[in-house]
């Protein structure tokens, strides 16, 4: 998902979209593809803001396909585009978080919860940074919300089948309202695994913060 406006970035993203943000050598958004490339077997990219440069720039690293989203809310691709149609799991990411995980334990997790249309992914809370705490029993999310606090939130990262969404909701151009409607069928999962690493990035200190983190962690030594 790379389809937003970036607001806090500016005056970066006056001149390029959010995901185009340099990063580790390359881009935010590119550096993100080639980790998903490592495991996954397509990767698609829903744009908006500065869409053609932004697809323009993500054709050039092999994605599957790109779709444009411009003047639509962030679940209106699960309803509309072809995607709609894909009956098994897919893994959704903001293009704004650098995130590690296991897909195998996440992969695992998932067939454990028997399959759920949607399960969202947990991280521990990063003081000072907004989120959707999670509240949960036996896995199956019962509220979320940002008035009062939980052990976990939302890392933005979902396991969620297309198909499935499409069955169990009405269409909705919200993912407050996708995952409102799952709740309410008991059918939004919490996930056991966290990621190993996971940095949000909604401004530019915070993208420094992330390039140094990257370039510790390929170098641990310094050297």
């Amino acid at each position: 998902m790379a389809a937003g406006r970036g607001l806090r970035m500016m005056p970066l993203t006056d001149v390029i979209p959010k995901p185009m943000a340099p990063f580790a050598g390359s881009t935010l958004i590119a550096k993100g593809i080639e980790r998903l490339q490592r495991h996954l077997s397509e990767v698609h990219i829903t744009v908006g803001y500065k869409g053609a440069l932004l697809a323009s720039h993500v054709i050039e690293h092999n994605v599957s396909s790109v779709i444009n989203t411009e003047g639509k809310g962030n679940s209106w691709w699960i309803y509309n585009s072809l995607l709609a149609h894909v009956d098994e799991p897919i893994l959704v990411l903001t293009c704004d978080n650098v995130v590690e995980v296991d897909f195998d334990l996440l992969e695992a997790d998932y067939a454990q919860l028997n399959e759920p249309p949607c399960m969202v992914v947990p991280v521990n809370p990063v003081p000072g940074l907004e989120g959707d705490y999670i509240f949960h029993e036996e896995n199956y999310v019962t509220r979320l919300g940002r008035d009062e606090p939980s052990d976990i939130y939302c890392s933005g990262m979902q396991v969620l089948n297309p198909a499935a969404v499409n069955r169990k909701t009405r269409k909705t151009e919200s993912f407050y309202e996708v995952w409102q409607q799952l709740i309410d069928e008991r059918s939004l999962a919490c996930s056991r695994v966290y990621p190993r690493t996971w940095l949000a990035i909604d401004t530019l200190q915070q993208l420094s913060q992330a390039a140094e983190h990257h370039a510790s962690a390929a170098d641990p030594d310094g050297g």
